[in-house]
């Protein structure tokens, strides 16, 4: 009998697809079609892939073409799976003519012509959700760039007030402005990045004229602000999102499934680090309209494993501050204490002072270690008392996380518009869930308003 095997996504099965796998079984008496993986894909950085993997395998068993159908998850697996399989024949579209000679050496490859005038990549791009980036920071640079990677996405307008940090390429956008009005008028969906005291304010405006929204947190400044403006994005069936690029890591997401799982048993101990000079405050903003504290700028990111591995309920929050005394709210470094039953959390955030950005989560039976910086690694241990038991787990990580952010706020919005839900799209596409978006919102306020708050003078 003769095997032949392929591969490929099968996002949105096509004619072309379909005309391909024909092909390929005629090759031989027994087709083995290779679906690749969600992770596969990022990895090999195929963003913009739209359907799930359960449903691609099921679009391709439905053709009735496929004999076996197996999962790709690994670099290389398609030398194990010749092997394994005792293939015959190995076949791919012609777009990757050379690519695959290698395999050559365990089988014969086949590159067969492509059905010309169609593609996933052009079904994907039929209807371009028309975005506006709101922010004054260079970091819009880097979303503008990540964002021209993203099928379905057109960045049409930025709204800024300081232009001098825009790229060349940022500056290319078809609108800059100053009017967040006007910056409404010309697109669908909105990503905030301005000042965290103007956040609630600009959802709300975005929100009442239609506009999807993913804002970076925290998306308001108290627990009752961001009810009111999940409420609001439910009334009118809009996406409302929390814009936490670390909770789209796969190395992290990864990490927090073991934890559920019981790797290092039960846990004890949340402590995470966030601190980098740069952060935009003084000297970098010479204003309060531009100045970022530093519990603003990295509390929520701080805040954000301790409330998903936790819980989003503790029992009591505590504040110690460096800072100005006469100018409470432009913390150089600050301490939050967080008590749970049975288990603390500790995030330590600074613009004016270096630590380690590590997060180090106890248990009874081992630990997690994630390095510096662990809000965008790649990379983490879980440690035990016996080091010869210890793991380690390597996931690739491209830019920063920003770029599944975008698509999972994509298919958000198209499971919204099917009808889903919107807390249940948000759960769906593994976004933050709103209970953890509410409390990190209400710890930020909590901190602004002076309560259970230490205040140490910094020293000059």
């Amino acid at each position: 009998m003769m095997k032949v095997i392929t591969y490929g996504t099968y996002d949105h099965l096509h004619r072309g697809h379909v005309r391909l796998l024909e092909r390929a079984k005629a090759l031989g008496d027994y087709l083995i079609v290779g679906v690749t993986s969600d992770d596969f894909d990022k990895q090999r950085g195929k963003i913009n892939v739209q359907q799930p993997l359960e449903e691609r395998i099921a679009a391709v068993r439905a053709t009735g073409i496929a004999d076996k159908i197996i999962v790709e998850e690994y670099e290389g697996q398609k030398i194990d799976d010749i092997k394994r399989y005792g293939v015959d024949i190995f076949t791919v579209g012609s777009d990757w003519v050379g690519h695959f000679d290698y395999l050559n050496e365990y089988c014969k490859v086949e590159y067969l012509e492509r059905t010309c005038g169609v593609s996933s990549t052009e079904i994907r791009s039929t209807k371009k959700q028309r975005c506006g980036l709101v922010g004054y920071t260079d970091y819009m640079n880097r979303v503008y760039a990540e964002c021209g990677l993203v099928n379905g996405l057109e960045v049409v307008a930025i709204c800024t007030k300081d232009r001098s940090s825009l790229s060349k390429n940022s500056l290319s956008a078809p609108l800059i402005t100053d009017n967040f009005n006007e910056l409404l008028d010309a697109v669908d969906l909105v990503y905030i990045h301005s000042h965290p005291d103007c956040h609630y304010e600009q959802v709300k405006k975005a929100l009442e004229a239609g506009k999807h929204v993913m804002c970076e947190a925290p998306l308001a400044k108290s627990a009752a602000e961001c009810d009111e403006l999940f409420s609001l994005a439910d009334e009118r069936d809009l996406v409302l999102m929390d814009s936490l690029r670390t909770a789209y890591s796969t190395a992290y997401a990864r990490m927090l499934l073991l934890v559920a799982g019981g790797r290092i048993g039960d846990v004890v101990s949340v402590d995470a680090t966030c601190t980098n000079l740069n952060t935009n405050r003084p000297p970098y903003s010479l204003s309060h309209e531009t100045a970022w504290s530093s519990m603003a700028a990295w509390g929520p990111t701080a805040l954000l494993p301790i409330f998903q591995i936790l819980g989003s309920s503790p029992e009591s929050v505590q504040f110690s501050s460096l800072c100005d005394l006469k100018d409470k709210a432009f913390d150089n470094f600050s301490r939050i204490s967080v008590e749970f039953q049975g288990a603390v959390g500790s995030a330590k955030v600074g613009a004016g002072a270096k630590s380690e950005g590590s997060l180090v989560v106890s248990g009874t039976k081992g630990y997690v270690y994630v390095p510096a910086p662990w809000w965008k690694t790649d990379y983490f241990e879980i440690r035990y008392e016996n080091s010869s038991d210890n793991r380690r787990y390597f996931y690739q990580l491209d830019g920063e996380g920003i770029r599944f952010e975008w698509v999972s706020f994509l298919r958000m919005i198209e499971a919204v518009s099917e009808g889903t839900d919107g807390e249940e799209a948000l759960r769906r596409e593994g976004g933050i869930e709103r209970d953890i978006t509410r409390a990190i919102c209400e710890v930020i306020g909590s901190f602004e308003r002076g309560d259970h708050v230490r205040y140490m003078e910094v020293h000059k």
